[in-house]
């Protein structure tokens, strides 16, 4: 049975004062059962907030990973600096590291190399943007950065890794793709990979959809087959919106 995650990206947002608060409000809610809840802080609340959510199932990501474990790197973290906090799961491939800081697929598949060999699990995010959804090739690009990404590892690879369809022109905009949208590119993704590994891989990979989920569509999107829940961004920022989401199963 796939796992059914909530994750909430939190981009560069909240200091430390505000992930405190923040933090309290979470603990406040009761966890739905059978969800894996999972927030994604910066790099300088990842440590607070592990320490501080010890006493519940919510799970914290790192939102970047470096591309060695040591060495001339400035500015990066390193695998087994963010396994030394406590922290086992990364966003790899989200469209503004892949937009502002011109991350290609030949960078991407590094990160999730260093990542899958350091046993990190990874939320690896893929999606296309407006211009090749009008023209009608959104197929062909998701499809083309899974083959130049993940279809280069391993079927064991593959367990520890986690997708997320994020459509670049639903990130931020208020536009969302519908429901049936996302079904369609879901169960698209899943058969690419059930054709390049095998279905029993494919019906395993939990696949999440991310752009503009909201507590008032995430029934809907969430009732689609192959939907297993959400990478989310500006909802994940208030708790009780947060929360509804991940009730809405």
């Amino acid at each position: 049975m796939r796992d059914k995650i909530v994750a909430g990206n939190w981009k560069m947002n909240k200091d430390f004062k505000e992930t405190e608060k923040m933090l309290a409000h979470l603990k406040s809610y009761s966890e739905p059962p059978d969800i894996k809840i999972m927030i994604a802080p910066s790099f300088t609340q990842l440590y607070q907030s592990v320490q501080s959510l010890k006493s519940t199932n919510i799970s914290v990501v790192a939102q970047n990973i470096g591309i060695a474990q040591s060495g001339a790197y400035t500015g990066e973290v390193s695998p087994k600096m963010l396994q030394g906090i406590g922290v086992n799961t990364v966003i790899i491939g989200h469209s503004e590291r892949r937009n502002i800081f011109q991350e290609d697929d030949a960078f991407l598949t590094k990160k999730i190399k260093i990542a899958i060999e350091s046993n990190i699990r990874v939320i690896f995010c893929l999606g296309e943007k407006l211009e090749d959804r009008i023209s009608n090739n959104h197929f062909e690009i998701v499809a083309e950065q899974l083959k130049r990404t993940l279809f280069n590892f391993s079927k064991e690879s593959m367990k520890n890794i986690i997708l997320a369809y994020e459509p670049i022109w639903a990130i931020g905009t208020g536009e969302t793709a519908t429901a049936a949208q996302a079904q369609e590119m879901h169960f698209y993704i899943r058969n690419l990979i059930s054709s390049r590994f095998n279905s029993k891989l494919a019906n395993n990979v939990s696949i999440l959809y991310g752009g503009s989920v909201k507590p008032n569509n995430a029934k809907e999107i969430f009732s689609e087959s192959d939907v297993d829940g959400g990478l989310i961004g500006g909802a994940s920022l208030n708790a009780e919106d947060f929360m509804k989401i991940a009730n809405s199963f």
